[in-house]
């Protein structure tokens, strides 16, 4: 692919030349550093005079802090960092009229949307890798503790799977950015569909679920029904891609969880069949887990960047 180093090059220099990188980079180690603060400081307390537990550190990204998690800040303003990158990336220069002048140069068109995804993946990756260092520097000046060589590795698995959650948000916007010419309808467009995908789903399992198998009205306590119900309601849960991650990186950032589903009903014999299964599960026993998620996601975010790429690819260009 000619030009492809040359596009990459112009888009990640123009990425960290632009007010748009520094304010949203600004933010979110404003955020971090909040969060890992306040949650070094809960955890400190909670731990004082205690038998430390295995893999404190990862507790650093579990803990909620003032209000949220490190975990749950990714997973609901982590796509809006792949819609401000990409929502204007096609149309922006078909309204400045450089596009067409792009590829009269010899440089292929594929090189244009390559680069242009590999530049906001690459931003992307630094701002991610960014957050772990800064929620690792308080850990270990707070706690005083240092990651071990498995908790390294888990926390390099969140990273991927965080990297590949945000570029499907940034696949997703550089395809409105091609079907839209307008670089405001682009951005309605792909928010629209963040608030849809990530907030109205749970909404929409809830009443599936109900329609499906109505709980009110049961004489008693009917454990089957129950079961069904929270069932279905996973089920219709998981086409939202924000389910789908923070189901995955809970798992892999919490060795403790020996599953991706949540309990509904936990009874004697279920206490009892859970004690016996104390131990954290191994790096590899959490991505067998997971594996079906992550599956999902990543199938997710190539179909999206595909449908940008063909479309793009055929799409006729005029002056």
């Amino acid at each position: 692919m000619q030009g492809l180093w040359a596009v990459y090059r112009k888009e990640l220099g123009d990425h960290f030349s632009s007010y748009r990188f520094v304010i949203l980079f600004a933010l979110i180690a404003m955020v971090s550093f909040i969060t890992s603060y306040m949650a070094g400081v809960a955890l400190r307390e909670n731990l004082e005079g205690l038998a430390r537990p295995g893999f404190v550190f990862l507790m650093l990204f579990s803990t909620p802090g003032a209000l949220f998690s490190m975990l749950q800040f990714v997973a609901f303003f982590g796509p809006l960092i792949g819609l401000v990158l990409g929502f204007d990336a096609i149309n922006r220069e078909r309204a400045h009229g450089t596009l067409i002048k792009l590829l009269s140069q010899p440089i292929y068109r594929d090189a244009v949307i390559n680069g242009k995804f590999l530049a906001a993946v690459t931003v992307i990756g630094i701002m991610l890798l960014s957050i772990v260092l800064i929620i690792s520097g308080f850990g270990i000046t707070l706690l005083g503790i240092v990651p071990g060589l498995e908790e390294i590795l888990r926390l390099a698995v969140f990273l991927l799977l965080s990297l590949c959650y945000i570029a499907f948000w940034l696949g997703l916007a550089i395809l409105f950015s091609i079907l839209f010419k307008g670089i405001a309808t682009s951005a309605m467009a792909s928010v629209a569909l963040w608030i849809f995908l990530s907030f109205f789903i749970s909404l929409g399992a809830d009443v599936a679920a109900g329609v499906a198998e109505p709980l009110e009205g049961q004489q008693g306590q009917d454990v089957e029904a129950t079961m069904r119900h929270a069932r279905i309601k996973e089920i219709f849960s998981l086409t939202s891609p924000m389910v789908l991650y923070t189901d995955a990186s809970g798992t892999i950032v919490d060795p403790m969880r020996k599953t991706t589903r949540k309990m509904v009903l936990l009874g004697y014999m279920e206490q009892l069949s859970l004690s016996r299964f104390q131990n954290p599960l191994p790096l590899g026993q959490s991505l067998l887990v997971v594996y079906p998620h992550v599956t999902v996601l990543i199938a997710i975010t190539l179909i999206c960047f595909a449908v940008s790429y063909m479309i793009f690819m055929t799409q006729e260009i005029r002056t």
